[in-house]
């Protein structure tokens, strides 16, 4: 009796499987570089909402973020004294401001 060795469709050749690697290794520093900017950001988020938005932070939410040279994040900073408050807090780099 022969054994046959037909190859499955689904099983990645080791070439293959080093090609898919560095492909999506080129793609995650683009991505890992932008939520490190937005992770970031939200501690000095925090921080602006409690000094200068006399609020005392819970929930951190990304409302707006826009990459590039001079990008951007607006975070939605849920204040916990009142269940509907919330102040906007603008980040540019680890610059931020509270948004009025």
């Amino acid at each position: 009796m022969e054994q046959s060795r037909a190859s499955s469709p689904l099983r990645l050749r080791p070439w293959r499987f080093v090609a898919v690697a560095l492909g999506l290794a080129s793609l995650s520093p683009g991505l890992a570089n932008a939520a490190a900017n937005v992770s970031s950001g939200q501690a000095e988020a925090k921080e602006v909402a409690k000094s200068q938005g006399n609020c005392t932070p819970a929930k951190v939410d990304v409302m707006r973020y826009a990459p590039g040279r001079e990008g951007s994040t607006v975070f939605k900073v849920g204040c916990s004294e009142d269940k509907d408050a919330f102040v906007l807090v603008q980040c540019r780099s680890r610059i931020c401001a509270l948004l009025r």
